[in-house]
């Protein structure tokens, strides 16, 4: 990978090789991107493209870790001012989904990723969840989820409920009439987020020891 630029105008451009690269990729696919398409939704020469990334691959691999740190950005900075773990996570939820309404590239771009370079997939899920699982464990040493919580387990889960939601009611609505009716975050409806609150609520939250079974029996 070439080293960062130095000028603010090599920033800029720099910055709109990634932003023309998060469409292309998006609207082509990865075999059928090349560094002239990119380029030229950039406006910029195509031995400028040299400058900044050493190939189509090199390119691909930055803007899954620029998506990687928006994304991250995004839901960190939603659920910042929170004042408990589970209004957190609602937050959270509502600026990743406000994020793929506005970024729908970021399914595209991440799927690819598994074929086109793994590595940099493992990287972005692995990037959410060290600071997902973080989250949840200091929750979890301040009473405000369950005790027997494994927090890198769940990180897991939650970030796949995110995901498919997120497909469901964001990728597979945008267009529709459905999709302009009254939503918590980018297009998903308030009820859907009401429900992946409750079941984050039900999954995560602090609840009194389960009686058991031989315990109602009076065993």
């Amino acid at each position: 990978m070439t080293e960062p630029p130095r000028t603010a105008r090599g920033a800029r451009t720099r910055a709109s090789l990634l932003e023309a690269a998060e469409h292309v990729f998006a609207e082509l696919g990865y075999a059928d991107t090349s560094v002239v398409r990119i380029t030229e939704r950039a406006g910029v020469a195509q031995g400028t493209f040299y400058l900044y990334f050493d190939s189509k691959l090199d390119l691909f691999d930055e803007l899954v870790d620029d998506l990687n740190r928006r994304v991250r950005h995004a839901m960190s900075e939603a659920s910042a001012a929170a004042p408990d773990r589970l209004s957190a996570e609602r937050a959270g939820f509502r600026a990743f989904f406000a994020f793929t309404a506005e970024h729908p590239a970021l399914y595209r771009i991440i799927r690819a990723a598994e074929f086109v370079s793994p590595r940099a997939l493992h990287r972005h899920y692995d990037r959410i969840v060290e600071g997902y699982a973080e989250g949840l464990a200091e929750a979890q040493r301040a009473g405000e989820v369950r005790p027997d919580l494994d927090p890198d387990v769940a990180a897991w889960a939650l970030m796949g409920i995110g995901e498919l939601v997120g497909m469901r009611w964001v990728l597979w609505e945008r267009g529709t009439e459905s999709s302009a009716e009254g939503d918590a975050g980018g297009g998903v409806p308030d009820h859907v987020l009401d429900q992946v609150s409750l079941l984050v609520d039900g999954a995560i939250g602090r609840r009194t020891p389960s009686v058991t079974r031989s315990e109602e029996n009076g065993a």
